[in-house]
């Protein structure tokens, strides 16, 4: 048995017995193809498509790809492909079973998220994880800090916001489909059809959708799910954008979550919120105030990061 990274990750206990699972549910559903995905350092999901008989063999060796499809193949500002040039060998990309998924939208497809690694014939560190591939970074360093303070991990949750805008004749964006009036339960109506879809295809998924609103921006909406375990998170809320493309193609809309499309309104966002947990409770450090107040309990409590050297008092962050 070999011992790179690779090699461990699909000699891993217990996935012999996933990829199994999968071709159970390959079979039962009907699946025909099966995107191979991961993320770019930039957020957009890439990867191949491969037609479901060969899931056996991708789940063993993998796909391959060039480095910089990590970087979208982007080059600066002298044409250099930027992290990897065109000499460069190919990276291969293992399955993750657990996260196979049949897309609602197109039940002869299938979608599985995945690790990337060096290649095998790489003369230093093959088969090594490799570093740009931020989701893979995300697991390995969040089981290392779990490993490092006993179980101790971080969970959080999104508030994904995002504007439906309309086509104009040439097919570029149009304005927002509804006001820019926050919290506007006749706006939010307006887009009942999209985001009831939405919601179909989210919970179809295993988003487990929690709530929703029309934020103050043309066509502005926020649809939550439940937070959970990060590396969940992150791949749900990957999902979530896939879902949004997908439904904005069938109303033919543009699902926009650009920070700022337009000017003189409300930028859109994504609060991420925090907190970590050990043994099935969260875990918080009291370093505001030895003693609790009265009505206090809980307030100017955090777990530190960096230090903030803008504020008064960097202990206090409300």
């Amino acid at each position: 048995m070999s011992d790179t990274d690779l090699q461990k990750h699909v000699d891993a206990k217990g996935r012999d017995a996933l990829v199994r699972d999968v071709r159970r549910k390959i079979d039962e559903l009907g699946i025909k193809y099966i995107y191979y995905q991961f993320v770019s350092v930039t957020g957009r999901i890439v990867g191949k498509g491969i037609p479901s008989d060969h899931w056996e063999a991708i789940a063993e060796r993998g796909f391959q790809l060039v480095y910089g499809s990590t970087a979208n193949l982007y080059t600066d500002r002298h044409s250099n492909y930027i992290g990897y040039g065109p000499e460069a060998s190919e990276l291969v990309g293992i399955p993750d079973p657990e996260t196979f998924c049949q897309l609602p939208w197109d039940k002869r497809v299938a979608r599985v998220f995945c690790t990337c690694f060096r290649n095998r014939e790489e003369n230093v560190n093959p088969g090594g994880f490799l570093t740009a591939d931020c989701r893979g970074n995300l697991r390995r360093i969040h089981n290392e800090f779990k490993a490092k303070y006993n179980g101790l991990h971080l969970r959080h949750g999104t508030e994904p916001e995002m504007m439906w805008l309309k086509k104009g004749e040439d097919g570029l964006p149009d304005g927002g489909v509804s006001k820019p009036n926050c919290y506007h339960l006749d706006q939010f109506e307006i887009l009942r059809p999209v985001f009831l879809k939405v919601i179909e295809y989210s919970q179809a998924m295993g988003l487990d959708m929690i709530q929703g609103d029309h934020e103050d921006a043309p066509g502005q909406l926020e649809l939550n799910f439940m937070f959970d375990d990060a590396l969940r998170t992150c791949d749900r809320l990957t999902t979530y954008r896939q879902i949004c493309a997908a439904v904005a193609r069938e109303f033919d809309l543009i699902a926009c979550f650009m920070t700022k499309p337009f000017m003189g309104v409300s930028a859109s966002g994504c609060h991420h919120n925090m907190s970590l947990w050990q043994g099935g409770k969260e875990t918080v450090v009291n370093t505001a105030h030895v003693d609790s107040k009265p009505g206090l309990d809980g307030t100017y409590t955090y777990l530190k990061g960096g230090e903030n050297t803008f504020l008064p008092d960097p202990k206090i962050d409300a």
